[in-house]
């Protein structure tokens, strides 16, 4: 089986988590037509004589782009020979909704960090659309120590859980569109159109730092990448996967 597969990833669960889960699925998927097939044919020539039938397929799946566990979304899976194109639909454009919270921030920079209280101060709305505002474009973006970034061949994140000194360099990203959605004191929501390699948490901290308060990531659901929606998306769990691999 190749294509593609549109997963809607529930929080809690890893980008790896719903790979290794569809691998599963579609490797039984696989055994079971291997099965209907053997019993198509009489002895000496029957699959279960060659003890093939038993034999789980191998299958190729991969993903696109990673979602944080707390994350959900869209995840784009790749199936068979689609794996080789995970780095072609990997630096597809990506659209999201998040939610940020004001007057405090956190050591990760989303909900599974150390909070700390920054500030008491309410902005207006106008303060925070000015703010959004400020970020719409090309800008120099330095990403989260709490990310999956080598540094002289380690993981950025495992550097800073061991508490050694982290320190990665800016990098440009572009912000193709953000707009304010909902705004109720402490909690923001926008949705921002991105190009690839663009960290959500570093950009809420620094509209954090923009409007004086502080803020980190409390939420954030991936809806596009490149031209696939989450409405076409499937759920990892009860459904028939199979039937959503297709070809582009």
């Amino acid at each position: 089986m190749d294509g593609i597969l549109l997963i809607d990833k529930p929080e809690g669960w890893t980008s790896f988590d719903v790979v290794a889960k569809v691998r599963g699925l579609l490797r039984q998927a696989a055994s079971e037509k291997l099965k209907v097939e053997s019993e198509k044919y009489e002895a000496p020539f029957n699959f279960k004589n060659l003890q093939l039938s038993t034999r789980a397929p191998k299958v190729r799946v991969g993903h696109t782009g990673t979602l944080d566990p707390l994350a959900t979304g869209l995840l784009v899976i790749v199936v068979g020979s689609y794996c080789k194109r995970a780095q072609e639909f990997s630096k597809l454009d990506k659209v999201y909704e998040v939610t940020m919270k004001l007057g405090q921030t956190s050591t990760t920079g989303d909900e599974e960090g150390v909070k700390t209280i920054t500030s008491n101060q309410e902005p207006e709305t106008r303060e925070i659309e000015a703010a959004l505002e400020k970020f719409s474009g090309e800008i120099m973006q330095t990403p989260p120590i709490y990310s999956a970034i080598k540094v002289n061949g380690q993981r950025a994140y495992k550097l800073a859980r061991e508490g050694k000194e982290v320190k990665l360099e800016p990098r440009k990203v572009t912000i193709y569109n953000i707009q304010l959605t909902d705004y109720s004191y402490s909690e923001v929501k926008f949705t921002a159109k991105v190009s690839s390699g663009t960290y959500i948490r570093s950009l809420v901290e620094d509209i954090g730092k923009e409007l004086g308060t502080g803020a980190y990531m409390s939420g954030l659901c991936r809806t596009e990448v490149g031209v696939f929606s989450i409405k076409n998306a499937n759920p990892v769990q009860g459904v028939d996967i199979t039937r959503h691999v297709f070809d582009i």
